[in-house]
Parts: C-alpha cells; sequence; structure tokens
C-alpha cells in the first residue's frame, strides 16, 4: 500500500489527563519525581517516560513532536522556528573542521547562515546545482558531514531527487538532510531514504500564520542526542516552543491533508492561467517544467503539485506593480511566508533571497522580476484569476 502521511496523523491516539479529546497542556517549567533517583536517571537519558525540564522536554511538545513523524520518521523534536530546526540539526552532525554539501538555490536565511555564518566555526560548505547530481557526488569530500537540501528549491521550485541523493550520501557514509517545508503530505522525504526532515512549521503546517515554529524529524537515536543534557544541540541552545503554541500546531496539523489538496488545485490553476497568457511561470505540476516527470514519480499524488508557484516579470519595477495592484484588488497580501489561507506574494530577489548576492542570484536563474506566489485556499479560484488577469492587463503586461 502506497504511504499516506494522512493515515499517520489520523492514527494518534493522543488524550488528556482528563480523558479530553484534545491532548491537555502542560503549562509547567519543571517537573516532579517522587524517588531522587529517578531524577538522576532521568538527567542521564535512561528513564522512560519521565520529564525533567521543559526546555529538555514537555509533554504538550512531545504530542506534537510524534505527530510531526508524519513523513516516516521514529520521532521528533520541537523547535521555536524553522531556522532553528535547520541551524540545530547542521550544528548536531558538524564540527569544526566538517564540510557540508547544499543546494546554491535554498531559502535566503538558510542561505546566509551556511555562507555567512558557519565559516565562524570552521565549517566549511560548498553549494552547488542540487539537480546535477554529478556535481553533487563531486563535491563530496573527506570530511563531508552531510548533504542538506529542499524538497523543493525557494524559491525556482526545483525538485531534489531524494532517493539519488540518499543513494549517493550513503555511499559515502554520510546523511542527508532535508527541508520539506514547501511540500508537506505531497513529499515524505524519509520514505524516500533522507535521514532527517526539518520544517517551518510556520507555515503550511501550521497554516494560519499566527507563531512561528519549527521541526526536526528523524530517527529516535539522533532526537535523543539532540535533546542530550551534556551535547545536545537543542537543549544547550534552547529553542523551544511554547507548550501553548504546540497545543495549536498539533489542533491544526488535522485538516492539513485537506489544505494541501486546495492549495495544489488552487496553485495549478494560476498556473496554467499563466502560462495561457505566455507569461513565463515555474510551477512543478507543469509538464514543462523540467523536473515534472521526477516530482510525479516522488509524490504522494492525491496531494497535488504543492501551492507555490512562482513568476516572471521581467523587472523589479513591474513586479512591485502588479503585487500592489494585486493586494488593492483583493487577490492577496504583498507580503512574505508562505501556507497562509489567503495568497502572499513577494519579489523573492529583494525579500526571502535577500541575503543571496545579486550576482549569484543571477547566476542561480532567479530573475529580479520573480514574484514568488503562495497561493491560498480561496472556493472560487477563477474569481482569483480574473482578478490578477485585471492587474497584468492594466501593467500592460498583457
Amino acid at each position: 500500500m502506497k504511504y499516506d502521511p494522512a493515515n499517520r496523523i489520523q492514527d494518534l491516539r493522543q488524550f488528556g489527563e482528563f480523558g479530553d479529546v484534545n491532548p491537555s497542556i502542560t503549562d509547567s517549567s519543571t517537573y516532579t519525581f517522587l524517588k531522587a533517583e529517578l531524577m538522576e536517571a532521568t538527567f542521564h537519558g535512561e528513564a522512560e517516560g519521565c520529564f525533567l525540564y521543559s526546555r529538555h522536554w514537555n509533554p504538550t511538545n512531545r504530542y506534537l513532536a510524534e505527530a510531526m513523524a508524519l513523513e516516516g520518521t521514529e520521532l521528533a523534536w520541537i523547535t521555536a522556528s524553522g531556522m532553528a530546526a535547520i541551524t540545530c540539526s547542521l550544528f548536531q552532525l558538524c564540527n569544526s573542521g566538517d564540510h557540508i554539501i547544499t543546494s546554491v538555490t535554498t531559502y535566503g536565511g538558510t542561505y546566509a547562515f551556511l555562507k555567512n555564518y558557519l565559516p565562524k566555526f570552521g565549517i566549511e560548505v560548498s553549494f552547488v546545482n542540487i539537480t546535477d547530481l554529478k556535481a553533487v557526488e563531486n563535491a563530496i569530500k573527506p570530511n563531508t558531514k552531510c548533504i542538506y537540501t529542499e524538497s523543493l528549491t525557494n524559491p525556482l521550485l526545483q525538485v531534489s531527487d531524494i532517493p539519488r541523493l540518499a543513494a549517493i550520501a550513503h555511499r559515502h557514509n554520510i546523511l542527508l538532510l532535508v527541508d520539506n517545508t514547501f511540500s508537506p503530505m505531497i513529499l515524505s522525504p524519509a520514505i524516500l531514504g533522507a535521514d532527517i526532515v526539518v520544517y517551518s512549521m510556520t507555515k503550511f503546517i501550521n497554516g494560519k500564520n499566527d507563531c512561528v515554529a519549527g521541526a526536526i524529524c528523524g530517527s529516535k537515536a539522533f532526537i535523543n542526542a539532540l535533546s542530550d543534557v551534556n551535547s545536545g544541540t537543542a537543549m544547550l541552545l534552547g529553542p523551544v516552543l511554547d507548550p501553548l503554541r504546540s497545543s495549536s500546531i498539533l489542533k491544526n496539523l488535522n485538516t492539513l491533508h485537506i489544505r494541501m489538496k486546495q492549495h495544489s488545485k488552487n496553485a495549478d490553476f494560476l498556473a496554467r492561467r499563466f502560462a495561457e497568457e505566455g507569461i513565463p511561470v515555474i510551477y512543478p505540476g507543469l509538464p514543462v517544467h523540467p523536473q515534472h516527470e521526477l516530482m510525479r514519480s516522488l509524490m504522494n499524488e492525491e496531494y497535488g503539485f504543492g501551492g507555490m508557484l512562482a513568476i516572471d516579470l521581467g523587472t523589479h519595477a513591474r513586479a512591485n506593480e502588479v503585487m500592489q495592484m494585486m493586494q488593492m484588488e483583493d487577490v492577496g497580501y504583498l507580503a512574505v511566508s508562505l501556507g497562509y489561507f489567503k495568497t502572499l506574494f513577494s519579489a523573492s530577489g529583494k525579500s526571502t533571497s535577500s541575503e543571496i548576492p545579486e550576482e549569484e542570484q543571477r547566476k542561480m536563474g532567479l530573475s529580479e522580476g520573480l514574484v514568488r506566489f503562495s497561493v491560498g485556499l480561496d472556493n472560487d479560484i477563477e474569481r482569483t484569476w480574473t482578478k490578477i488577469r485585471k492587474c497584468l492587463v492594466r501593467a500592460g503586461i498583457i
């Protein structure tokens, strides 16, 4: 039977302490022990089911962690942001003198961390075209610890060939770490061979843009190492999420499968309309996308090709003009981030990818006029397209 991540969530049995259908929220930073010996054992990671301190584990965060193992991992760790998930994972894997291979096309904050921050710790990073598997393998060095990529790269929507990247990594005894923020439910990186999967839960997972949160999904051994009181990166750096937010995200997670289908349906509709009007559009659901067939072979098909697309309006001035008009026409909001129930759009080169130098943006194919759309949950997407087309006509683009 084909793997369906929605079943993983649906089959969870998580009761509150009084039989609540929603797990209870643990509003406590510290926990009591009936025996001193049990406290000592918990400090040493030798006591199952015991809670020590909420920077280490919190019962509410544990509920969400178990649910976030939705893509086939054994467990997860909940963080206070997506960047915390990325940085804690990489710091846990790498020491001074180690080497990382990553996609040159990636979220701007991730790029800045890899390019500007990690060198302070003597960690080397090689940026490659992640779709060029030969270039990936050629970049491997004796000190390489991991390959890091995004399932769908931000903002150019390249599709990472996770099974083949995993095969390359494991052949050289290194790990594959995948950011699946753009494609929850749609792609299941752990099932496809990734060792660690990270999320910004701020986006599609939560779906409300009312909080910032992240998750690290992996083996029990890796999660236990992350939370080790002596050497765990997450434990020692302390990016813990408030339990009230964990509880809210857990409830929203139960509608993720429905939301992803509608996001994908709407994005596919808009992508095809843009293409019909002759506007350059990037969307993996279009047969002209270079990795369309690859994604079709990897995806959980019923969830579609995702809610993200990008169009190229040529110049930054034209992109700004159209985005401002679309906001006035109530298409959505001129705002960063994604995964919201309303459509969000931004010019990536000047916003979410602005950390990448303009020269590098051009080399990777990121035009100054590129507009990234996170397509919302509109019930009447044809009505939305009518508004978008009106803006394009007024701007003289069609």
